[in-house]
């Protein structure tokens, strides 16, 4: 069993910044990626970035040049800084874990509001 724990959302302004941390622990065996999507109101929930065991970073179009994902591996965790934020970009955000075999494994999830 892997469990996720996100931290660092909150309640920002239009073009402010946070910063997202994903903490793994419990049964983890070998990693090949972890990531992050979210998850706006009556929407479904949208692949944002992810990083691979060899640094490999892909990001979605909607973040691209804004949001920078990074690890920690000794911490087997996972920060997702978000840059020039946008009220459209409010939403849960979810960090996600993908091993090399078996399921992916999902964190509870954290809120961002983007709100003048």
């Amino acid at each position: 069993q892997v469990q996720l724990v996100e931290s660092g959302g909150g309640l920002v302004q239009p073009g402010g910044s946070l910063r997202l941390s994903c903490a793994a622990s419990g049964n983890i065996e070998s990693i090949y990626a972890m990531g992050w999507s979210r998850q706006a109101p009556g929407k479904q929930r949208e692949w944002l970035a992810t990083i691979t065991y060899k640094d490999n970073t892909n990001y979605a179009d909607s973040v691209q040049g804004r949001f920078t994902i990074s690890r920690d591996i000794a911490k087997n965790t996972v920060y997702l800084q978000m840059n020039s934020l946008k009220p459209e970009d409010t939403a849960v955000y979810y960090c996600y874990l993908r091993p090399n075999s078996g399921s992916d494994s999902w964190g509870q999830g954290t809120q961002v509001t983007v709100s003048s």
